[in-house]
């Protein structure tokens, strides 16, 4: 007697296609041992997806599935196949470049971000124990763990997405996952410019920032588009020079860049050792002979130091951080640096002049798409730290405004950056106030 005939057919009634495919992925794990199927997606995940696609359509062919029409069959593969190798039915969106984000919030209730906008998916998993599944699967290899003693996990998949968990009982309606994507290629800031993300002349001026080594911070909210600018700012980047990344989950992707080191940050171990801070990598890279420092996002009183290291010979360094203006930025900068040491705030201020050249604010509007909707200067005068707007986007003419050029931009000739032809044109071209 043959194994198939021997395969039982799922409890469930023939409508149910949850028990469908939880009878096929039974009745697979008694065809093939687990040790095989983990044997198999182990060392060569392709291969894997093949065979055990092939030993599906075997069992669907047996007589506990006669009952499976052929779309069903196809479809119920499929779900197997990545509850088994993947991540169960988010793994559709995963594979989706269009989708920025996908949040699961419950067994039922999965959201994705597609273009800026936020989607309810069709999706679904069969129970809480099935995303916790998924979730061990994305952690475990990393060398982490989710458990009541440890409910919390920032970490990133092998493509560089990054992931968040959060679990019972800090959850209180079950496991939660978000993952936020990352595309493969960064965007440009020609391509910014295509998105209406910004117009040419501030790309322009930004450009010109990045090559004449000006310190750049990057504010704005949550998803408003920080890193993806960031990235963009990378490519301005002569190629000769030396950039190390710092970042709590790595989300740059400064592929392009022939001399790069990234840095990562590393969380406590279960036994609470082996931390190593965002703070503890700004003052090994100074070791490093950096040409430029890129800080991910400065949360804490890594902010000091960052700013010492713009102030001593890393002209050039940039950074994000969470605010919503170039005022609230400075006093963001403010705060976390006085976590590191209780300074005076005019000496931090004075730091932050010295230090920070531009403060590029970034906004999702609502309808979902980013823009940059103000650059500022920054500077020291009349006893203080002086914020000085260089352009915003005005909502009601639908245009960007400009103030005073940065007296920089007359520094470009001389350096080799641009023409005084092309300074003048650019200034030529916006509209001052």
């Amino acid at each position: 007697m043959s194994l198939l005939s021997q395969v039982s057919a799922p409890a469930s009634v023939e409508g149910d296609y949850r028990g469908l495919v939880t009878g096929l992925r039974d009745a697979l794990y008694a065809y093939l041992s687990s040790e095989t199927i983990a044997h198999l997606s182990r060392n060569d995940l392709p291969r894997a997806r093949r065979e055990i696609s092939a030993a599906l359509e075997m069992l669907l062919r047996s007589p506990a599935f006669s009952y499976v029409a052929p779309n069903l069959a196809e479809r119920a593969t499929r779900d197997v196949l990545d509850m088994i190798l993947g991540l169960g039915p988010i793994e559709g969106l995963l594979s989706d470049p269009e989708v920025t984000e996908i949040m699961v919030n419950s067994a039922d209730s999965i959201f994705f971000e597609r273009r800026g906008r936020i989607e309810k998916s069709d999706a679904s998993f069969f129970d809480d124990e099935q995303i916790r599944v998924v979730i061990d699967r994305i952690v475990s290899p990393l060398g982490r763990r989710v458990d009541e003693q440890s409910p919390m996990v920032s970490a990133r998949l092998p493509q560089g997405h990054r992931v968040n968990v959060i679990i019972p009982p800090l959850a209180l309606d079950g496991p939660v996952l978000t993952i936020r994507k990352f595309r493969e290629k960064v965007f440009t800031l020609a391509e910014l410019v295509s998105l209406r993300s910004l117009d040419e002349h501030a790309a322009t001026l930004l450009s010109w920032a990045v090559r004449m080594r000006k310190s750049i911070a990057v504010s704005g909210g949550t998803g408003g588009g920080k890193t993806t600018l960031l990235n963009a700012l990378s490519c301005e980047v002569d190629p000769s020079e030396r950039i190390i990344t710092i970042e709590d989950a790595a989300e740059l992707r400064f592929l392009h860049h022939p001399h790069l080191v990234r840095l990562e940050a590393r969380a406590a171990n279960a036994e609470g050792r082996g931390e190593v801070t965002i703070r503890d990598l700004v003052i090994n890279a100074l070791r490093m002979r950096p040409d430029r420092i890129i800080v991910g996002e400065c949360r804490g009183g890594e902010a000091l130091d960052m700013l010492q290291a713009m102030n001593t010979g890393h002209e050039g360094s940039m950074t994000t951080l969470h605010a919503g203006s170039a005022h609230e930025a400075v006093a963001r900068l403010v705060m976390m640096s006085r976590y590191a040491m209780d300074l005076p705030v005019q000496i931090i201020e004075q730091q932050i002049a010295s230090a920070i050249d531009l403060v590029v604010q970034q906004d999702r509007n609502r309808d979902g798409s980013r823009r940059v909707t103000s650059i500022t200067s920054c500077g020291w005068g009349d006893g203080g730290l002086q914020l000085e707007p260089v352009l915003w986007w005005d909502r009601q003419q639908g245009c960007y405004l400009h103030g005073a050029s940065p007296d920089w931009l007359e520094e470009l000739p001389s350096c080799g950056v641009a023409t005084r032809e092309e300074v003048q044109r650019w200034k030529d071209g916006v509209r001052f106030l």
